[in-house]
């Protein structure tokens, strides 16, 4: 996959086969999408443009929005729409300039004129353009205008629930990390360098990795302790992780940490992948050390239960 920074790098080609959004996540909604856009492009021999945006629209038009978090980093999403076997990324940089093209001036000005849009392809519930004017009837209508074809890829479900990256965010923030893998299609991770703690589960047989986010804006699940695999240097492990505040050893801070099973490396300023496959219980303060560890011991054994 070709990835454009800037609008004006691509060139233009005919019969293109497109769909624009953010795509947080790229889960099973979207990639339904890219499937049908591949089943397209090879019907009309055109190539699939994937258009999205950086920064996210919500950051230039709710700029006070401190609270928007996304359930993938800018790499990662990437990352997934490439393994779509999607032929090119365009980013559009979103300025407050841009935030006020109207959906059809958008439609004219980038997707026909830039990039030879002939086949348009969107979810179910699409929406862009100034104030999300931009819906499937009024697209509909500019599809006999500007000469291309619209195509509506219907809601996906599982479990009696359209797959949406706001559906999953919710899953993500209640814990729900094993519902949130199958909206997505895959296991919910996050990748962080290795810090120095205070070494206190290396004291109770139970040593950790504490993981420092870079990203901001990346959406952490909930507090509680979790079955995980953990991803180093291209080996995987198991392992427990816990989120939250450590209540019986810290003082409040927010912390990720990993317990890996069998491993005794030493590894601070190197980085994990962290996979969340299912929350085991919340986050509990004991009354001293012996008690954390024998807790622990009960959940490294239904951790090794679940994974096997």
């Amino acid at each position: 996959m070709k990835i454009y920074q800037c609008l004006d790098d691509y060139e233009f080609q005919e019969n293109a086969v497109v769909t624009v959004g953010t795509f947080d996540g790229v889960h099973m909604g979207h990639q339904m999408i890219f499937h049908r856009m591949k089943e397209i492009a090879e019907a009309v021999s055109g190539p699939t443009v994937v258009v999205t945006f950086h920064p996210h629209p919500r950051l230039v038009v709710h700029s006070d929005n401190r609270d928007l978090k996304f359930i993938n980093t800018r790499e990662k999403k990437y990352d997934r729409i490439a393994a779509a076997w999607i032929d090119s990324l365009i980013i559009i940089n979103f300025t407050p300039e841009f935030s006020r093209l109207s959906s059809e001036e958008f439609v004219k000005q980038v997707l026909v004129d830039k990039i030879g849009l002939r086949h348009l392809v969107v979810g179910y519930d699409h929406h862009f353009g100034k104030n999300r004017e931009g819906g499937y009837k009024s697209l509909k209508t500019l599809a006999g205008k500007y000469n291309f074809s619209i195509q509506e890829v219907p809601a996906k479900y599982i479990h009696n629930i359209a797959v949406s990256s706001t559906q999953i965010r919710n899953a993500l923030r209640l814990g729900e990390v094993a519902l949130a893998n199958e909206l997505l299609g895959y296991e919910y991770s996050i990748t962080g360098k290795v810090m120095r703690g205070k070494r206190i589960g290396h004291e109770i047989g139970f040593p950790t990795a504490n993981i420092e986010m870079e990203d901001e804006y990346k959406l952490i699940t909930a507090v509680g302790v979790y079955a995980c695999r953990i991803n180093y240097k291209g080996d995987m492990y198991n392992g427990m992780g816990n989120i939250g505040y450590r209540p019986t050893v810290d003082d409040g801070n927010f912390t990720i940490e990993v317990n890996i099973f069998n491993f005794d490396r030493e590894i601070y300023g190197e980085y994990l992948t962290i996979y969340f496959l299912e929350r085991i219980r919340d986050e509990i303060k004991f009354r001293d050390l012996k008690t954390l560890r024998k807790q622990l011991v009960r959940d490294r054994k239904k951790v090794v239960r679940l994974l096997g």
